[in-house]
C-alpha cells in the first residue's frame, strides 16, 4: 500500500507531538466554567422553510465573548406527546456553515432532533466578536496567539460554543439527554471531538478524518498548506527565524484536539483516508488514540480528504443505535 505517512501499525501506536500545556487540564475547567455562567439567552423562531415531517427553527444563543451565535433547529413531527427523543449536533467544515435545510431531515426522518452549528467569523450566520461582524476566515487556527492570554484564541470560544449548543439541545423538553450524538467531517470532525470532550454525556460521536489536531505533526511532514496554511503565514509574519518555535506550538497545544480526547466517554466511530495529505493520519490517530471509551476506525487505504464510500451508511448505524436507549 503506498504511504504518505506512518505505517498503519505505527499510527495505532502514535501518541502525538504537539505539546500540551502544563496548565491544559485548569485552562478547559476554567472555561467551562465560564460558559456555564452565561445567560445563553436561547432563542427559537420558525424558519421560513418547513416541511410536512419537521419543524425547522432558527436557534440562537449568546457564547463566551458576547457573541450570538446560530445553529439550524430541527424536530420530528408527530412525536408522541410527552416522548423523549434523541438528538444530533451537528459540525461543519472550515470556511463554511451548516449549509442548506433538506440534508439534515434524513436525521429527522429517524426520529432525531438535530441542531447543526454555524462556526464564528465563517460563511453562517454566527457572530465573530473578535472586533468585526460577518466573516472572518482567514487565520482562524493562528487567531489569539500574538494575546499574552491563551483564552484569546478563537478556537476555544468555538469548542465552547460546541459543547453550550449540545447543552441547549439536551436541555429542550422533547429531547433525552442521554441520547445525544455528535459528527461532523474535516474541522467537522475537530468539533466533534472538541463537543464530546467538553460535553461528556455525549454519547456517541463521530468524527470524519478531523482538523485541529497535533499541529507541530502538521509542521514536521511539511503539510502546512491548505487548511493548515495560516501556520505558515504566522511563521513568516512573527516568528520568521523560529525562535519561539516551541513557545507557539505549546499555546496551540490549548487548542489542539488530541489533548482533549481523554475526557470523551462516549463510543466513538472515526473513518479516515490513510492517503490524507490535508489532514495527516497520524494527526487524526494522535487524537484517536488518546481516547479511552469505547472506540473504532474506519480504514480508507486509498482515499484522502473526500468522501468516503459508505461512511455515512455506518455513521447512520452507528447514530441509529440512539434510538434504542
Amino acid at each position: 500500500m503506498p504511504l504518505v505517512d506512518k505505517p498503519l501499525p505505527e499510527l495505532y501506536a502514535y501518541k502525538g507531538l504537539n505539546p500540551k500545556p502544563a496548565d491544559f487540564e485548569a485552562y478547559w475547567d476554567s472555561s467551562l466554567a465560564e460558559m456555564k455562567a452565561l445567560d445563553a439567552k436561547v432563542e427559537l423562531k420558525p424558519a421560513e422553510f418547513q416541511v410536512p415531517n419537521a419543524e425547522c427553527f432558527h436557534l440562537t444563543f449568546t457564547g463566551v465573548a458576547g457573541a450570538r451565535v446560530y445553529a439550524k433547529f430541527y424536530r420530528p413531527k408527530g412525536a408522541k406527546a410527552g416522548s423523549k427523543l434523541p438528538a444530533l449536533c451537528l459540525f461543519h467544515g472550515y470556511s463554511g456553515s451548516s449549509g442548506d435545510w433538506y440534508d439534515k431531515l434524513a436525521w429527522v426522518s429517524q426520529g432525531f432532533v438535530v441542531a447543526a452549528l454555524d462556526c464564528r467569523g465563517q460563511a453562517g450566520l454566527s457572530e465573530d466578536t473578535g472586533g468585526v461582524k460577518g466573516n472572518t476566515l482567514r487565520g482562524h487556527i493562528i487567531r489569539g496567539l500574538e494575546d499574552t492570554d491563551p483564552k484569546k484564541l478563537l478556537f476555544r470560544n468555538i469548542y465552547l460554543d460546541t459543547a453550550q449548543l449540545a447543552r441547549i439541545v439536551m436541555d429542550m423538553p422533547e429531547v433525552d439527554k442521554d441520547r445525544v450524538g455528535a459528527m461532523g467531517g474535516s474541522q467537522g470532525g475537530g468539533l466533534t471531538l472538541a463537543c464530546a470532550s467538553l460535553e461528556p454525556k455525549i454519547r456517541r460521536a463521530a468524527p470524519i478524518f478531523p482538523f485541529l489536531c497535533d499541529y507541530r505533526r502538521v509542521w514536521e511532514m511539511d503539510l502546512a498548506t491548505g487548511a493548515y496554511e495560516e501556520l505558515k503565514t504566522y511563521f513568516r509574519s512573527f516568528d520568521p527565524q523560529h525562535k519561539r518555535e516551541n513557545e507557539i506550538f505549546t499555546k496551540l497545544g490549548y487548542i489542539d484536539c488530541q489533548h482533549l480526547a481523554p475526557r470523551i466517554k462516549g463510543d466513538v466511530l472515526m473513518p479516515v483516508g490513510l492517503m490524507d495529505t490535508i489532514c495527516p493520519p497520524s494527526t487524526q490517530f494522535a487524537a484517536y488514540n488518546k481516547i479511552t471509551s469505547k472506540k473504532d476506525v474506519l480504514l480508507y487505504p486509498d482515499f484522502g480528504h473526500e468522501g468516503l464510500p459508505g461512511a455515512w451508511d455506518s455513521i447512520m448505524k452507528f447514530m441509529l443505535a440512539l434510538r434504542e436507549g
